[in-house]
């Protein structure tokens, strides 16, 4: 949560981020730690089913959970939100891969033990580059 809320600073609408990570990692938690820092009062869950849920806060978020995602239809609506006025959150981004903008900043979070994750940010752009340089210092 608190990683996620230092990024969460960081932010502004257009960018993407994207979670791996195994089940019970911390994806959705790290979302809701995104939500809390920028002033979402709503109870954020996993958005399995539905695909994507928002969220209005200081600025919208756009969480989506894309393992489910097959072709079509739902790759056209997913796509849109890439050129949103939020800031777009995909858990599962493998499975879209094909459609994922160059430039996002991919975070893994590995499960280590019940109190322990191991977080890797691998920024994609000279825009993620600088968020990663900010949280760094």
């Amino acid at each position: 949560m608190d990683i996620a809320q230092s990024i969460a600073h960081h932010l502004r609408p257009g960018d993407i981020l994207t979670l791996t990570g195994d089940l019970g990692a911390g994806k959705t938690t790290f979302a809701k730690g995104l939500g809390s820092a920028l002033d979402i009062d709503e109870t954020m869950n996993s958005p399995t089913f539905t695909i994507v849920k928002e969220y209005n806060g200081r600025i919208p978020l756009y969480h989506m959970d894309v393992y489910r995602v097959e072709h079509g239809d739902d790759l056209d609506i997913i796509d849109e939100y890439f050129e949103s006025d939020g800031i777009v959150v995909i858990e599962w981004p493998d499975h879209i891969q094909s459609i994922l903008p160059s430039e996002r900043l991919d975070i893994s979070i590995r499960y280590i033990d019940e109190r322990t994750r191991l977080i890797t940010l691998d920024p994609n752009g000279l825009r993620y580059d600088e968020i990663c340089k900010e949280i760094k210092s």
